[in-house]
């Protein structure tokens, strides 16, 4: 598997996963229905550790365009890849989108909520206030892109000069707690989207896919987890740069 179809893949398992805990818990008649928001939050980061752990040591699993930016800014990944992921990752994240509502294909039909319906493919504000909700995405995404250079750069010696911690697959583990921390903490505003991909592909996927009373997919927010988790990832990588690279 090369490089572009593990971001693609990884993508796709992380809005398999991700969106599909959303329609648990808000759409009508499942199992998990009104189950609440530690049950988000922890699938969304459980969904991360899957999809890293799966194809993290071919690609390096970003399944995110704004951390793909991030590392580019950072020094850490080439420019001339950074098209290629983001198209991966966009692609995957509507698959992902629509095997969701294969899954949920039933309760789908018998709910009658339009918003919650767009709830599952996308993110919206609990408060529409469209520079805030930008800022709020910037914050949480500038929080992830941190935590992951943090993580990255992680060695056993605070000199750094020794032994980088090398957990393996196994260090998908801190980045999904650093999701599930930011759903928690700072997820309530805007739904915490900080991964244009998550947001724009299952968008798509929201406008074609024949959703009975489905209302309309928001596209007048939809630019703001696109620019706001962009502009948090550089902002990251910035002041990753400033302060030494730690």
């Amino acid at each position: 598997m090369n490089t572009f179809m593990a971001e693609l893949v990884g993508t796709m398992v992380l809005i398999l996963l991700g969106d599909s805990v959303v329609a648990n818990v808000v759409l009508a008649k499942t199992k998990g229905n009104n189950s609440g928001w530690i049950v988000i939050t922890a699938g969304w980061a459980f969904s991360v550790f899957t999809a890293v752990y799966i194809v993290g040591f071919i690609s390096g699993a970003h399944i995110n365009p704004a951390v793909t930016i991030g590392l580019a800014v950072a020094g850490l990944f080439p420019w001339a890849n950074v098209g290629p992921y983001i198209i991966a990752q966009v692609i995957g994240a509507f698959i992902g989108a629509v095997l969701v509502w294969i899954a949920y294909y039933d309760h789908f039909r018998v709910t009658e909520d339009a918003g919650g319906k767009l709830a599952v493919f996308s993110t919206g504000p609990a408060i529409r206030n469209l520079p805030m909700n930008v800022v709020t995405e910037i914050i949480g995404t500038f929080m992830l892109m941190f935590g992951v250079l943090g993580i990255k750069g992680a060695t056993g010696d605070p000199s750094g000069a020794a032994f980088p911690i090398d957990l393996g697959a196994l260090g998908a583990i801190p980045v999904a707690l650093l999701v599930f921390v930011i759903g928690l903490c700072l997820g309530g505003p805007t739904g915490y989207a900080i991964n244009p991909a998550r947001d724009l592909g299952p968008r798509i996927a929201h406008a074609v896919l024949p959703i009975p009373n489905k209302g309309d997919s928001d596209w007048g927010y939809s630019w703001v987890p696109i620019v706001g988790p962009i502009i948090g990832a550089v902002i990251a990588a910035v002041v990753w740069i400033a302060l030494g690279r730690f």
